[in-house]
């Protein structure tokens, strides 16, 4: 199969336009033995008629890539729970690795994660338990599991659990779920916080949740144990917080200026300092980012953690977006961009600006607020390719510009122009057969059925 065909072939089959008899004959093919392309299937909104072809199809790797499809309907990749490979299985049980943070990835229905759980190969079991896509009702069901990996995964969701839960689980035959069990019961109880101090393996956090009696948080103070995360300690006595404040270790002294009941004052008099490019993970705040009052107080903050942590909350009021597309802060201009709804126009296009060609460039690009009307005006003409692309998603664009555009020095550039349906048709033909340019012009949804049926023929694609 020569290059550009096989180009063409991932553009047509990822192209919205693609009629449902021609990508049938696309998912069926084995492509020299390669399977159809990954957009064939990675589709959102696949037929029937489409999934059945998936399911049936000899090639165990396409199976794969629709269990971990972030586009599928749960109930289509579920059909795939009885698979002969375990490998397909396991891919099913965990669900989508990638996803945009935009979006949200509905879980496998309970009945089907059950049968997983119960699946003969211990993979697909541990694959199911790693996944971030249970269900809380599903996950709440693993406390009486027999499997004690199982009763482990629950207990890490603790405070949603029924008390007898919770009872039988710190009482488990296990070690390691009462440990985990114990994780969850000492944020109320001090006596299961002295408990695991004793332990090695859950000391740290321990420290960082647990409800402290006093000696215990001393003798870690004068041991100099884990202070960093005993810093975070929501129960740690007012003194020992601050001897904490001015201790040597910087860590120990960042870890005090983000604790919850501090005031402004004297959060900003504790010396830390924070790296230019730290996200900023704040548990209370993240806990918080549906909560005006605490997206408050960590957005008008002058701690840049705090704010930076704030920014990733969709639910910011219209004062406080304002204030932080304000903050002259590039990690909040890019969590902005990733996360909220109405991030203002400049702030994506900063982000865009600085970061051109990045995970956070590209999700600024794709915001719905990034702006479209004048790009044209503004850019088509602009000594970087980076921006002459953006010319492209101007509405008012001719096609006159889009196919200048496509023959443009930049490679970026005249990929969109090519994918964009504006394009002249000749043109449009042309860039079917230029290897750069095939992919983006065989999703150009302009591309009439004929053009795609001679991609697939080109490409030896059976009939």
């Amino acid at each position: 199969m020569v290059a550009f065909h096989s180009s063409a072939l991932d553009g047509v089959a990822r192209n919205p336009e693609l009629p449902t008899p021609l990508l049938l004959r696309l998912l069926a093919c084995e492509g020299a033995g390669e399977g159809p392309p990954r957009q064939a299937f990675r589709r959102a909104g696949l037929p029937g008629a489409a999934v059945a072809v998936i399911l049936a199809h000899p090639d165990p790797g396409v199976r794969i890539e629709f269990a971990i499809s972030a586009r599928a309907e749960p109930s289509q990749r579920a059909r795939l729970v009885d698979d002969p490979s375990p490998k397909v299985r396991g891919a099913l049980a965990y669900g989508p690795e990638w996803r945009d943070p935009r979006t949200t990835v509905a879980p496998l229905p309970d009945d089907v994660c059950a049968r997983l759980l119960d699946d003969s190969v211990p993979s697909v079991r541990a694959a199911l338990l790693d996944s971030p896509h249970l269900g809380p009702s599903f996950v709440a069901s693993l406390a009486t599991h027999r499997d004690p990996a199982a009763r482990r995964r629950a207990a890490r969701a603790w405070e949603k659990l029924p008390t007898g839960d919770r009872a039988a689980l710190l009482a488990d035959p296990d070690p390691e779920v009462r440990r985990a069990a114990a994780l969850g019961e000492c944020r109320r109880d001090a006596r299961v916080t002295a408990e695991l101090l004793r332990d090695p393996k859950s000391a740290a956090e321990a420290l960082r949740h647990g409800i402290l009696h006093r000696a215990d948080a001393e003798r870690c103070v004068a041991g100099r144990t884990h202070l960093a995360a005993l810093a975070e300690n929501p129960s740690l006595p007012h003194d020992l917080v601050e001897q904490l404040a001015v201790d040597p270790d910087e860590d120990v002294r960042l870890a005090v200026s983000l604790r919850p009941e501090l005031d402004e004052k004297r959060r900003m008099s504790i010396h830390f300092t924070v790296d230019a490019h730290t996200r900023g993970d704040v548990q209370w705040v993240r806990d918080g980012l549906a909560d005006p009052e605490v997206l408050r107080r960590a957005a008008t903050s002058a701690h840049p953690l705090l704010r930076r942590t704030a920014a990733q909350s969709p639910h910011l009021p219209p004062d406080l977006l304002d204030l932080l597309a304000r903050a002259e802060d590039q990690v909040v201009d890019n969590l902005l961009g990733v996360y909220h709804p109405d991030t203002p126009e400049e702030v994506l296009m900063r982000v865009y600006a600085r970061l051109g060609g990045t995970f956070s460039a590209w999700m600024a690009e794709t915001h719905p607020r990034f702006p479209r009307e004048g790009l044209a005006a503004r850019y088509a003409d602009h000594p970087d390719g980076n921006y002459r692309r953006l010319a492209v998603r101007d509405p008012a664009a001719t096609p006159q510009l889009i196919e200048r555009l496509s023959h443009d020095p930049e490679v970026w550039t005249r990929q969109a122009a090519a994918e964009d349906p504006r394009l002249p048709l000749h043109r449009l033909r042309e860039a079917l057969h230029v290897p750069e340019l095939a992919s983006s012009a065989g999703a150009n949804p302009a591309l009439p059925e004929d053009e795609m049926t001679a991609v697939l023929e080109r490409a030896g694609i059976p009939a």
